[in-house]
């Protein structure tokens, strides 16, 4: 059972989600809706849940885009052998931003300019070798090819000189006589030659000319056409990328030997805006099941190609992640992706890394990508932002330093002092930093809990929701998902509820550390967390005169206002411990009251009946499902899915075999949620399976998980 949960205010007011779905695969990320780990590789991914493998970014500058798309390419490297070819036509520094991450996997980086592709190799089958030559043509001469050309063309492919670019040109040129005299050929071919030339001889000489001229090698673990260094408004990008998706389709995939292949279209919009590519490219997604290819789009927004093409897109590519928005382009992805409103309301506000992904035609979800160490330095496309932003820094700080000089002093007691620093300044300085040598508790002087907290004491729950999801996202960046830091904003996520009157909230918070592997007590009930214990009660707002005078501190430490800190804080949490001990005994009580240990509901999905029933152990470590359907010869398929995992009905002489599931429960008193799928009437071997999700409590009540209502109880024989 798995209860979407909200990470900020503005989830907060969206529909409680469940989903049961769990994706074989590549670790991505963690979901912002319930703590969960996101896991995918579509290729795994049945094909009954996942048509296509084809993928989707999209997302406006630093939304973390690429970042994403770098990542799963590298963990598919690395973990499934998979093969990637890149078009990248984007970065910085002179050089693709794929190239660091191509190089680390073993693979090669092709730059525009220092590299020969040739379009009339033998390697091309002679129908693509025209269908090739043509694009080249018509990305610079549109009006260059009619029917004349076209046959010119013809003639002069098949001439032994057309070897290569140069040789063709010659052949139109020159041409030998042929069905036709050799002086129509050459009237006939004067277009497409001089269109050519421009290849040969002109602005665009050295892509597809010269004695070097080939195809790259096909068994590298990913290649990088890196086509940065070439002006964006270039005719020599679309015809670059021409020849790449020929050689990719024709020769890449026919060669290459791994499992599965990607190839990926950094700024796709440069590629699907030009006629002579988009129909290429078109192709290769139609294809790509057969042909054993994921094609990975990555580009800012589908308006600009237009609503054709980015209708086909979309419906061509079943997995999306879409990036941070303006919120009139949000609407538009929703509308054509088929999102529902709470994730289009969600797009504009998104955080760098965080995006909406929908997996299938129904699966949707909020993801923060994680990277560890290496991929943060493989994937960094921002560094010289950084140094310029770093540069300013320390531009300000030795104009700072000039300006203060040291008082003068006659005393012999100050002689070697620095002059006074602020709190502020001192907590920032790199030599305070340097010098510190003493191992602080983890987090005792961080007060972002303490003002969330205060916010809700205060009645400011919008505020407090807002304050406690950017913590959160701030210790997810540097800490990582599971870590303590992190773990810890659920427990004062937990608190805010239950200030803010939404004990339900507060228990599946509280649920959701359990689930991570977490000892919820410790979180709230000790000062090493990140959340100190004397923020449990209300606090009068400090004033100024209860602050005392700053003094110069002889040593540049606050060990010792942290330790005090600390102490207070272990005092403080132990009296209102024994407090909330008695209060969870005597709902312990409570619910122990009405406690029957199992639950049913009878249900009726495609024309079947069935009953779905719940028991729960004596000893209280985990709990049985079931999905019974007695005497039902309509009954075709079966399943139950609970907490991740799943079970299908089996038939044997002619009857089902019940699905059972046992799962371990943290709490016997919590309810289970399971989703049930039956198959009857309507349903076919392939196709999708009618389902209705329910809530079984241990009292013997169930309900519907999407309306509340109180289902009919089962048979109670089990």
């Amino acid at each position: 059972m798995t209860i979407r949960l909200p990470s900020n205010h503005a989830a907060i007011t969206a529909p409680l989600v469940t989903y049961n779905t769990v994706f074989p695969g590549i670790p991505i990320g963690r979901s912002l809706l319930d703590g969960r780990a996101f896991h995918l590789s579509p290729v795994l991914t049945p094909a009954a849940v996942l048509p296509s493998t084809n993928s989707l970014a999209l997302g406006g500058l630093g939304s973390g885009k690429s970042t994403t798309a770098k990542t799963r390419i590298h963990r598919e490297t690395l973990h499934h052998n998979h093969q990637t070819v890149v078009i990248d036509s984007f970065g910085e520094d002179n050089t693709g931003e794929w190239a660091p991450l191509t190089r680390s996997l073993g693979g090669r980086v092709i730059e525009a300019g220092s590299f020969t592709l040739n379009p009339c190799s033998e390697l091309f089958p002679p129908e693509v070798r025209e269908q090739l030559i043509r694009s080249l043509i018509a990305t610079v001469e549109p009006g260059a090819l009619n029917h004349q050309a076209t046959h010119a063309l013809q003639h002069a492919l098949n001439h032994p000189k057309a070897t290569d670019l140069n040789g063709l040109v010659d052949a139109l040129v020159r041409p030998e006589a042929g069905r036709w005299p050799a002086t129509k050929l050459t009237e006939w071919g004067e277009g497409a030659a001089i269109a050519l030339s421009r290849y040969t001889e002109g602005s665009l000489q050295g892509l597809f000319d010269g004695p070097d001229a080939g195809l790259p090698e096909t068994d590298l673990p990913i290649l990088s056409f890196d086509l940065s260094r070439l002006d964006r408004n270039s005719p020599a990008i679309p015809a670059l990328m021409a020849a790449i998706s020929c050689w990719a389709e024709h020769v890449w995939l026919r060669q290459s030997t791994a499992v599965h292949r990607h190839l990926v279209l950094e700024e796709a919009w440069q590629i699907l805006l030009s006629p002579a590519t988009s129909q290429l490219i078109q192709r290769l997604l139609k294809n790509s099941r057969k042909a054993g290819l994921s094609l990975d789009v990555i580009m800012h927004t589908l308006s600009d190609l237009g609503d054709g093409r980015a209708q086909d897109l979309a419906r061509l590519c079943e997995v999306a992640h879409i990036g941070r928005l303006g919120p009139e382009e949000a609407a538009h992805v929703g509308a054509l992706l088929g999102l529902p409103a709470w994730a289009v309301e969600k797009i504009p506000t998104l955080d760098p890394g965080q995006a909406v992904w929908k997996v299938g035609p129904d699966h949707v979800d909020i993801i923060q990508t994680v990277l560890d160490d290496e991929e943060i330095r493989l994937t960094d496309t921002s560094s010289r932002r950084r140094r310029a932003q770093k540069a300013l820094v320390q531009a300000t700080t030795v104009g700072h330093t000039a300006t203060v000089a040291a008082p003068e002093t006659d005393s012999d007691d100050h002689q070697g002092e620095e002059p006074p620093a602020s709190v502020e300044q001192e907590a920032n300085s790199p030599d305070s930093q340097e010098n510190w040598n003493w191992n602080m508790p983890p987090n005792v002087i961080d007060i972002r809990h303490h003002h969330v907290l205060q916010a809700a004491l205060a009645g400011r729950c919008g505020e407090a929701a807002e304050l406690a999801a950017i913590g959160e996202r701030e210790d997810i960046t540097a800490h990582g998902i599971n870590s303590d830091q992190a773990v810890s904003w659920l427990a004062t996520r937990a608190r805010v509820a239950d200030l803010c009157g939404s004990p339900d909230q507060a228990i599946q918070l509280r649920a959701t550390v359990a689930r991570i592997g977490k000892d919820v007590e410790w979180f709230e009930n000790t000062s090493n967390g990140t959340e100190p214990e004397w923020h449990r009660g209300s606090q009068p707002e400090p004033t100024t005169r209860d602050l005392p005078e700053p003094a110069a501190p002889k040593h540049r430490r606050l060990w010792p206002y942290a330790a005090v800190i600390a102490a207070l804080t272990i005092a403080a949490a132990g009296v209102w411990q024994t407090a909330e001990d008695e209060h969870h005994t005597q709902e312990r009580r409570e619910q122990a009251a009405p406690y029957k240990g199992r639950s049913g509901a009878e249900l009726h999905i495609d024309g079947v009946t069935a009953d779905v029933r719940a028991r729960w152990a004596q000893d209280g470590k985990n709990v049985i499902l079931q999905l019974v359907a007695p005497g039902e010869v309509g009954a075709k398929y079966l399943r139950i899915d609970a907490a991740g995992q799943s079970a299908i009905g089996e038939w044997k002489t002619g009857h089902p075999v019940p699905p059972e599931l046992v799962l371990p429960v943290n709490d016997p008193h919590a309810e289970v949620t399971v989703r049930v799928s039956i198959g009857g009437n309507t349903w076919k071997e392939g196709s999708r399976a009618t389902s209705q999700t329910v809530r079984l409590s241990p009292t013997g009540a169930a309900f519907d998980a999407d309306t509340g209502k109180t289902l009919p109880p089962d048979d109670p024989i089990f």
